[in-house]
């Protein structure tokens, strides 16, 4: 089933979000971007990581699905296109592809692997980050309960998919991906502000179609659920995230 649509905006997202970038650093040390080699970025968001390979002398061809986000990108000197990762149709074209906190807003994520791999050249390597198994299980506990309360299905507008270690190593092994690394490892993240703007900007498909008021009322609920467990003894909130990371090289 396609992932349900999210709505985006680079404004909102740098507010409530910067931390995103922030932590892909180790992801781009990972990629290890060379110059002249040409890269796609698939999710580029407003294109903060983007712009950084672009520094080292690659050459990006950056993707998003959101034409806020691309807008974004493009106005910091960024070849970005409105793109959707289970769409992309290139051949043996890229020296390295890199994503970012992005592959978990594409189901399904077996059809990424696989253009992905029909992108590169052989040889060519694959660096990503993404949610991994476990994910945020606190926060998206108390949306599915919010909304089955109200008698609405939250699994028909849950975007996310997490794969655990187990699974994305076969899909990317089925893909013609050799693994050189993979890792899952929790990371708990202080979030800038009130959970109320983490949700806004992350879980809008969970949220679209309520009333203002219900809006409201469906994130002060989720908001009291979580104060036990996430927000922590300096009343500052931290998101209960776990991240999946590998390496893998075109066979």
């Amino acid at each position: 089933m396609p992932s349900p649509r999210q709505d985006w905006s680079p404004e909102t997202y740098l507010r409530n979000a910067a931390f995103v970038p922030e932590m892909g650093a180790s992801v781009l040390d990972l990629l290890n971007p060379q110059p002249g080699e040409r890269i796609l970025d698939i999710g580029c968001g407003e294109g903060s990581l983007s712009a950084k390979i672009q520094a080292s002398g690659a050459n990006v061809f950056a993707i998003d699905l959101s034409p806020e986000q691309v807008q974004g990108a493009q106005a910091r000197g960024v070849e970005a296109h409105v793109m959707d990762g289970r769409d992309i149709d290139f051949d043996n074209e890229f020296d390295a592809v890199f994503s970012n906190a992005a592959l978990h807003w594409m189901r399904p994520i077996s059809k990424v692997f696989i253009n992905v791999a029909k992108a590169l050249k052989p040889g060519g390597r694959f660096v990503a980050e993404m949610g991994g198994a476990g994910n945020i299980a606190a926060i998206r506990t108390a949306l599915y309960q919010a909304l089955e309360a109200r008698g609405i299905n939250p699994s028909r507008h849950d975007p996310w998919s997490f794969p655990g270690p187990g699974e994305a190593t076969y899909l990317l092994g089925k893909a013609g991906f050799e693994v050189k690394s993979l890792d899952i490892f929790a990371r708990p993240t202080e979030l800038p502000g009130d959970i109320g703007g983490w949700l806004d900007t992350f879980a809008s498909s969970f949220l679209k179609g309520l009333e203002s008021t219900e809006h409201d009322a469906v994130l002060d609920e989720v908001r009291q659920a979580l104060k036990p467990q996430l927000l922590n003894s300096q009343d500052i909130w931290v998101a209960d995230y776990v991240r999946l990371k590998f390496e893998v090289v075109k066979l």
